[in-house]
């Protein structure tokens, strides 16, 4: 379901004003003349940082928000205010990871020049070129707006927002989606002559009813499609699963609890530990570098083809003398 990212910009700004008139909200804004019109028109843009001023102004945390949608917040989102220049494309950077600017280009649809300055801050995208190149590098501009605004409310996103919820529902309940996804993408999936029942559930290691059950949910919510004699995927999304911390939790357990079992089976892998005793700062050197990992591990997927294996990794670090219930 692609977006239309002028009007979600449109619809972005014109939730911000709220009751407001345009006029009104202009001046609060410190302009002589209404741009508020033109901005929810599409005869002019605002840049990204402008539009995250304007938030800032209205009462939204900004930091605030994009700590929540981090989860873990890096680094430079302290000492940066993001509703500048340099943290808009400092914004940008930490989304774009490791990906090559020549492949957001590809995603977006926008020039590498223009990306490259954006990246680099001498230069301020448009609030539409923003969105779009923040879905091109992350799939996650929905969840950003739904920082802001529920996404339900705007005409552009509602769509979007819903199929998303949707799926977001689906890997909750069925964790084996994300895996059924990933088997859809194989080289050798691609290859088949036509789908074939119990071919993803052998290559997975699953009761064929569970291969089944997986498809018929993805076609139902749209991520899905029969082409030909085989499924393909519909589109490409990343599910945050932060939404529901305690859905989350459960989702997270399952992982860990399949590769307990597959280590017990004696399947490959890196089955590794280590305990040991650190200080206090070095242990949050230490999460940081865990959490630097896992954005490299996510960059490197993001760039990775032909797609060969289907992975899971479980990635854990934890302090031994924080045990639960610990008051």
């Amino acid at each position: 379901m692609a977006l239309d990212f002028e009007h979600l910009g449109s619809d972005f700004i014109r939730a911000l004003r709220g009751s407001r008139s345009q006029a009104a909200l202009s001046r609060r804004l410190g302009f002589r003349t209404n741009v508020l019109y033109a901005w929810e028109s599409g005869r002019r843009w605002p840049t990204a940082a402008l539009v995250l001023q304007a938030a800032q102004r209205l009462r939204f945390d900004v930091k605030g928000l994009l700590r929540r949608f981090f989860a873990n917040a890096p680094p430079w989102l302290e000492p940066i205010d993001p509703t500048t220049r340099a943290g808009v494309a400092q914004l940008l950077q930490e989304l774009r990871g490791k990906i090559p600017v020549v492949e957001l280009a590809r995603r977006t649809g926008s020039s590498r020049y223009a990306i490259a300055r954006w990246l680099a801050g001498t230069a301020e995208p448009r609030f539409p070129d923003f969105l779009r190149l923040f879905e091109g590098a992350s799939l996650r501009v929905l969840d950003f707006v739904a920082l802001f605004h529920d996404p339900n409310t705007l005409p552009s996103a509602a769509p979007g927002w819903q199929a998303l919820q949707a799926h977001r529902r689906a890997v909750y309940e069925f964790p084996w989606i994300s895996a059924v996804l990933g088997v859809l993408e194989l080289a050798e999936y691609t290859a088949l002559p036509r789908h074939t029942p119990g071919w993803i559930a052998q290559r997975l290691g699953i009761p064929r009813e569970e291969e089944q059950r997986c498809l018929d949910v993805l076609e139902r919510s749209g991520q899905i499609v029969r082409k030909g004699r085989r499924w393909q995927l519909a589109r490409s999304q990343t599910v945050d699963t932060r939404q529901d911390p305690a859905a989350e939790r459960q989702l997270k357990q399952w992982w860990a609890e399949l590769g307990v079992a597959r280590l017990r089976e004696g399947a490959p892998g890196q089955f590794s530990f280590n305990v040991f005793a650190v200080s206090r700062a070095d242990y949050e050197r230490l999460r940081e570098l865990h959490q630097s990992y896992f954005r490299q591990l996510r960059s490197i997927v993001a760039q990775s083809s032909p797609s060969e294996r289907i992975i899971a990794a479980n990635v854990q670090l934890f302090p031994l003398d924080e045990p639960p219930g610990r008051s």
